[in-house]
């Protein structure tokens, strides 16, 4: 399993979830890994679990001088990088008529600023490293509506036409840096865990976005990370723009 040797990765959002899996993957594929999250206990455990060489760097995504200082301080450890993960994501439910403004800027903030200023400041250590590939975590909700989750779709699709846009530019400028998104499904993470837990019958809830994937069951984050490394790998070098839907079928109805 040595799909991603030599390659440097930072994942945001590394502290659980999809984040976490991928840092789990990727180092397992060989490469090393800078977890950035700003949930620092569970982004230092999950550090721990992976051993040296990786490291955890605190990160607010959406705060642009923390991105700077990420990407000087993943270049002074590991000299380069080749692959940046944009995987902090947060949902906030509630339909038009009861989200709040402040609800919607912070779900934008992070979703759809935090991505944009990721892609932005990849882009100086990969184009020294020769090329990259920059992986975006959108989901379902960035192709296809949901009622109660305004500023999740809004960020989500957001997410999914700045990919194209700079893997566009990218190509234009023959930087070599692919940039693609990943479109899940629910999967079993923290987020998905909290919002069925909240809901007022939390069994009848998790059957219903059960029987709302074809193959019948909540997606695993380990599906969304493997579709990650290949995105991250050489066995992907012809593909940026895309999107890879990880969904159990359940846009395919």
């Amino acid at each position: 399993m040595t799909r991603l040797a030599g390659k440097v990765a930072v994942i945001t959002g590394a502290a659980s979830g999809i984040g976490r899996a991928c840092a789990r993957r990727f180092a397992a594929e060989g490469c090393s890994v800078v977890l950035a999250d700003r949930d620092e206990p569970n982004g230092r455990a999950a550090q721990a679990e992976l051993g040296e060489p990786h490291v955890f760097v605190t990160l607010d995504v959406t705060q642009e001088a923390a991105w700077a200082a990420i990407m000087a301080a993943t270049v002074a450890k590991f000299g380069r990088l080749d692959i940046l993960v944009n995987s902090a994501g947060i949902g906030i439910a509630g339909d038009i008529e009861n989200t709040t403004l402040a609800h919607w800027r912070l779900v934008n903030a992070v979703n759809s600023d935090g991505v944009f200023l990721g892609c932005r400041a990849a882009f100086g250590p990969m184009k020294a490293a020769g090329g990259g590939s920059i992986i975006n975590i959108s989901s379902v909700a960035g192709l296809v509506g949901d009622p109660d989750l305004p500023a999740y779709c809004a960020s989500k699709g957001a997410v999914r036409l700045l990919t194209k846009s700079v893997a566009l530019h990218a190509a234009r400028q023959g930087y070599n840096i692919r940039c693609n998104s990943v479109h899940p499904s629910f999967v079993q993470t923290p987020m998905v865990d909290a919002m069925i837990a909240n809901a007022k019958d939390p069994d009848k809830a998790r059957k219903q976005i059960e029987r709302a994937s074809p193959l019948g069951r909540i997606g695993e984050a380990d599906d969304v990370a493997t579709a990650c490394v290949y995105l991250a790998s050489e066995d992907s070098k012809f593909v940026t723009g895309s999107e890879l839907v990880v969904d159990g079928g359940t846009t395919a109805r």
